[in-house]
């Protein structure tokens, strides 16, 4: 079931990263407006988008295959584009948020002391707020005047924003599990005897206790993803994530959500794209968590 549902994830990413050659099948971008175009259906002159302000639906054929939204644009097109930029943000957040989390797991849970405490401060700070909440007002707050690092300047309105804000709230949700079986880790007596035969701690670190985080990491890394894709969406969704006309799932459903009585295939699309790509990254996530856990080895065997 893991793998079936992995298969389906893969079959996602590779129709996001088709999108241009949806494009040039449809013939129009995701940034393209169509108001006052018009289409063949049935051997009829259709409006993309009727006098009322009702856009086309469905029409099964290479143009608006998926029907229109408000603008006249494709939303085929835009679903695919919208794709490309969740899952970027989505996956290079989880990155974000892995590598941070691993560190300073790692850290807190080997050196203890002041440091252990310095860093498990600032995580349970991070983890009072909820994602969501945290990343709308930081959200919002970084849209209006961008972020300056020393001399990196990032505009409100890149990508690289959602992608910070998100890999920065979920760092305690990984780190804490980490830094708990660091704790364990550094007790055992493999990382005695690696001390005993000379080690520094950054190589004691790198060579016994990183691999044996392994499947720790493997385990939560696609679950990672998986929430980080569904922050995106809420952002945007909430208008504290990509700023239209750029395309991603969650300011796609926000904008369906004014038609959703009149043309509800605006928003019904992109949360199906989103419902199964996030369902299809938390069912292979449990499968690889259950072929990591020794207990659940044991009852198949049984």
């Amino acid at each position: 079931m893991a793998l079936a549902f992995l298969a389906i994830f893969f079959l996602l990413v590779g129709a996001s990263l088709a999108a241009p050659a949806w494009e040039d099948i449809a013939g129009r971008g995701p940034l393209s407006n169509n108001l006052s175009g018009t289409i063949t259906v049935d051997g009829e002159e259709t409006n993309v988008v009727s006098l009322e302000g009702i856009p086309i639906g469905p029409t099964w054929r290479s143009k608006y295959l998926l029907g229109a939204d408000s603008n006249g644009r494709d939303i085929m097109v835009r679903l695919l584009y919208g794709g490309r930029n969740s899952l970027l943000i989505g996956l290079t957040a989880a990155l974000v948020t892995s590598l941070l989390a691993i560190v300073l797991g790692t850290v807190a849970g080997f050196f203890r002391g002041a440091v252990d405490a310095v860093i498990r401060f600032t995580m349970d700070v991070i983890w009072a707020f909820p994602v969501i909440v945290l990343g709308v007002a930081l959200g919002t707050a970084l849209s209006l005047g961008g972020l300056q690092i020393g001399p990196l300047e990032i505009d409100g309105d890149s990508k690289v924003i959602p992608i910070l804000i998100i890999g920065f709230v979920y760092i305690p949700y990984m780190a804490r599990p980490i830094r708990g079986q660091v704790l364990s880790l550094r007790e055992k007596e493999f990382i005695e005897a690696a001390r005993a035969q000379g080690m520094g701690p950054v190589r004691t670190i790198v060579s016994e206790v990183l691999p044996n985080l392994s499947s720790t990491i493997v385990v939560f890394f696609p679950i990672m993803v998986a929430n980080a894709i569904l922050l995106e969406a809420a952002l945007s969704f909430l208008g504290a994530g990509v700023p239209p006309p750029d395309p991603t799932w969650g300011n796609m459903i926000d904008s369906g959500v004014d038609r959703i009585v009149t043309a509800p295939h605006q928003a019904i699309v992109p949360g199906a794209m989103l419902v199964l790509t996030v369902l299809s990254l938390n069912v292979f996530g449990d499968g690889v968590r259950d072929a990591f856990d020794p207990r659940a080895k044991s009852l198949v065997r049984k």
